[in-house]
C-alpha cells in the first residue's frame, strides 16, 4: 500500500510519556524491545516531517513523590527523579540514534558530559534541523512534575499540540481497565478535567496548557503506528481544548 501523502495535522509537537511506558511488560526499569518499538514509532512521525520534542518521566526507576512518602526529605527525592528522567532521555536517545534519528538529550540539571544546557534558541534550532530533542530533569526544579515539564517546554519551543501517550486510547469517566461502562470523551475542556479530576495531567500542567490555549491530545501509545495515525487525521483519541 503506498505511503499516505497527506499534510501532518501538526507541524511541531511535543510527545509526553511516563517512564512506565518504558518497561514493558517488567515491573522495574528499561525493556529494551519496548525503547525500540516507540522510538520506531517517533521515527515514523519524524518522517513525515513533524518536529517532534519529547520529556519522558522517570517512574520506572524512582519517582520523587514515592520516596518522599516513605520518609525520604521531599527535594531530595525529587532530585533523584530528575536524574531517572536522564536516564531514560538517554535510553531513547540511543534507540533513536540506532534507526538513523539524530536527536539531542537537553538537560535541565548541567551535566554537559552526557547532555545539553537548556539554551532555548538552541534548542529551536535543532528542531528546526530536523533532530528530536528529549528534554531531561523536568523543569530543573523540585515540586514539579514532568507533565509541567512537558507543558513548559511545548510552550517555549512554540509546540502545537502535547501528545499524551497512556496506556488506554483517550480520557474516560473512569478507569476502563477497572469499569466495563467506562465512557470515552472524543473532545473534554481544560476545566472539566480539573472539575472532574479526569487523570489527564497534573493540575499546574492542565492550568498551563489552557492558559496558552495548548490542546493535549491523549492516545495510547501500545496501538502501532497510533502516534502516526493522528498526525494523519486518523485514529481513536481525546482532545483536551477548551
Amino acid at each position: 500500500m503506498p505511503e499516505s501523502v497527506q499534510e501532518p495535522t501538526y507541524k511541531r509537537v511535543m510527545l509526553k510519556i511516563s517512564g512506565e511506558a518504558l518497561m514493558g511488560p517488567q515491573g522495574y526499569g528499561l525493556h529494551p524491545p519496548t525503547v525500540e518499538r516507540i522510538a520506531n514509532e517517533v521515527k515514523s512521525v519524524r518522517d513525515m516531517g513533524v518536529e517532534i520534542c519529547m520529556v519522558i518521566g522517570g517512574g520506572n526507576i524512582f519517582r520523587g513523590l514515592a520516596g518522599s512518602a516513605q520518609g525520604m526529605e521531599r527535594t531530595t527525592a525529587d532530585y533523584m527523579g530528575m536524574l531517572a528522567t536522564v536516564m531514560n532521555a538517554l535510553a531513547m536517545q540511543s534507540s533513536l540514534e540506532e534507526i538513523g534519528v539524530f536527536t539531542r538529550v537537553i538537560s535541565a540539571i548541567r551535566m554537559d558530559e552526557v547532555a545539553e544546557p537548556y539554551i532555548r534558541r538552541r534548542a529551536v534550532r535543532h528542531l528546526e534541523k530536523k533532530r528530536v530533542c528529549i528534554f531531561a530533569a523536568g523543569t530543573g526544579n523540585p515540586y514539579f512534575t514532568t507533565d509541567t515539564a512537558a507543558t513548559l517546554r511545548a510552550n517555549e519551543m512554540a509546540c502545537e499540540a502535547i501528545f499524551k501517550g497512556t496506556k488506554v486510547d483517550g480520557v474516560y469517566d473512569k478507569d476502563p481497565m477497572k469499569h466495563d461502562d467506562a465512557k470515552r470523551y472524543d473532545t473534554v475542556t481544560y476545566d472539566e478535567v480539573l472539575a472532574k479530576h479526569l487523570n489527564v495531567m497534573d493540575a499546574s500542567a492542565i492550568a498551563l496548557a489552557r492558559d496558552n490555549r495548548k490542546p493535549i491530545i491523549v492516545f495510547s501509545l501500545d496501538e502501532p503506528g497510533g502516534f502516526r495515525g493522528i498526525l494523519s487525521g486518523q485514529g481513536t483519541y481525546t482532545k483536551v481544548q477548551d
